[in-house]
């Protein structure tokens, strides 16, 4: 039998039989795992198996590539704050969607799972979650190889004035040296480079940029699968901010 225990974020459940469910969750060693949960549907578990939630899980199979059983111990719930405001409840449905399409099964991604409980201990923080989720994106970018460099000029080598990321390559692009191509370039707003300002107008456009990347690059990487629809979901909710 092959077990191990670890933390964990829930990130989606679906029925399994007439009384288990199965559950993907990302955790700290183990990254994007399934299991069952027998009993899952009972008046004593199911109310714990909420998205976002956090849990200690054990697993068990009797060989590596089975599905496995979980055991689940609550840990924090985290559905009282999402549903809290509209921002916190789009927030936490984008992140919970986004991870079960782009993180490889079973595949640990340990500097970003802590990135990702940081950004979800700060839910319904309305004034600092649209930033922080935006910087979940650039990170989340990076972690899968897809990540932006908007330091310089990938044309001329400036570090200033910069103004557009080519969507071929992540660099960042000048107003001068974009020239005739500036329509074919993709935006580059002040704070998706980490200065300027921050509004959610501004914050919503940087969205567009690495939405762009999440889209034709990460997850056309992965067998063209769409982008989830609770993130439109979440830049709606931004841009009602404004």
């Amino acid at each position: 039998m092959i077990t191990w225990t670890d933390d964990a974020t829930l990130l989606a459940v679906r029925p399994h039989g007439e009384t288990s469910v199965i559950i993907d969750v990302f955790s700290e060693m183990h990254g994007r795992h399934a299991g069952v949960v027998r009993g899952g549907v009972s008046r004593k578990i199911a109310p714990i198996l909420q998205p976002g939630a956090q849990l200690r899980v054990s697993w068990k199979a009797r060989l590596d590539q089975h599905l496995g059983a979980f055991s689940v111990e609550p840990l924090r719930s985290r559905s009282a704050v999402a549903m809290s405001n509209r921002l916190a409840l789009a927030g936490l449905n984008a992140v919970c969607a986004i991870l079960c399409v782009v993180l490889p099964e079973r595949e640990p991604h340990t500097r970003f799972y802590q990135k990702t409980i940081n950004l979800l201990d700060l839910l319904g923080q309305t004034e600092l979650w649209p930033l922080a989720y935006l910087r979940w994106e650039q990170s989340l970018l990076d972690e899968m190889g897809f990540g932006l460099t908007l330091q310089a000029c990938a044309v001329s080598g400036v570090q200033t004035d910069l103004a557009y990321v080519s969507p071929k390559t992540g660099r960042a692009v000048s107003l001068q040296a974009a020239g005739e191509w500036a329509d074919r370039l993709l935006p580059l707003p002040p704070v998706l480079a980490g200065s300027g300002a921050a509004e959610p107008a501004d914050i919503v456009q940087a969205l567009e940029t690495t939405g762009y990347f999440i889209a034709h690059k990460l997850l056309d990487s992965l067998s063209d699968r769409p982008v989830p629809a609770a993130r439109a979901r979440l830049l709606d909710a931004i841009a009602r901010l404004s």
